[in-house]
């Protein structure tokens, strides 16, 4: 069984290209969304930035589908996973990322060969893969959602300088997931974020 409506918090509405950003965004910012043991993600909800306790030098996946964050986390369910958070961050600064990023396999067609591939990875500390965008039952989709991946400078950038906003939604997801095993499809998509085409520019680089 599938939910056949189209990306999150949007009735379908023909086909959505293979590789596409979706997401929830202003004129000046974008979400993403995180999961994270509430030791951590509660302090930075309430905060509205990352303690010292967060990491700066490893590498943070950021995911702008809020469905795919569900599968990713079991709905706040998974260990260390029972925090989800809602991160505004600035479009300067996740427009940057994408433009100096690296797809994280090699992928033929998109690179001139696997050497100049394994250059680019060297070189970036961004990362992307395209992974199946989920439906409400967090079935696989034909299209493919954003997985953004920092490292270095870049995940102490999106730490310390492009966050705008962190919020707990924790509750939401619980909300939406007990209208899911009620069978109210309709209730629950009314509450996904909505997740519209993000415009970031030529993203050939990345095969899309």
């Amino acid at each position: 069984m599938h939910d056949t409506a189209g990306p999150a918090g949007t009735p379908a509405a023909g086909p959505v290209p293979h590789r596409q950003i979706r997401a929830a965004h202003t004129a000046g910012t974008v979400t993403v969304y995180q999961a994270y043991a509430p030791s951590l993600g509660l302090p930075a909800a309430r905060d509205g930035r990352f303690p010292p306790a967060w990491k700066r030098e490893r590498m943070t996946w950021i995911k702008p589908s809020f469905l795919w964050m569900m599968y990713r986390c079991g709905w706040a369910a998974k260990t260390d996973q029972e925090t989800v958070l809602a991160v505004e961050i600035t479009r300067e600064g996740i427009d940057g990322a994408l433009r100096r990023a690296c797809l994280s396999h090699y992928e033929p067609g998109t690179h001139p060969d696997r050497e100049a591939w394994r250059e680019a990875l060297r070189a970036s500390p961004v990362r992307v893969q395209w992974d199946p965008e989920r439906d409400l039952l967090l079935n696989p989709l034909p299209h493919r959602s954003l997985q953004l991946g920092l490292s270095g400078p870049a995940s102490r950038a999106y730490a310390d300088e492009w966050t705008v906003s962190i919020r707990d939604v924790t509750p939401l997801a619980a909300e939406i997931r007990a209208l899911v095993r009620a069978g109210d499809l309709p209730a629950a998509r009314a509450l996904l974020p909505v997740e519209t085409p993000y415009p970031a520019g030529p993203l050939e680089h990345l095969g899309a």
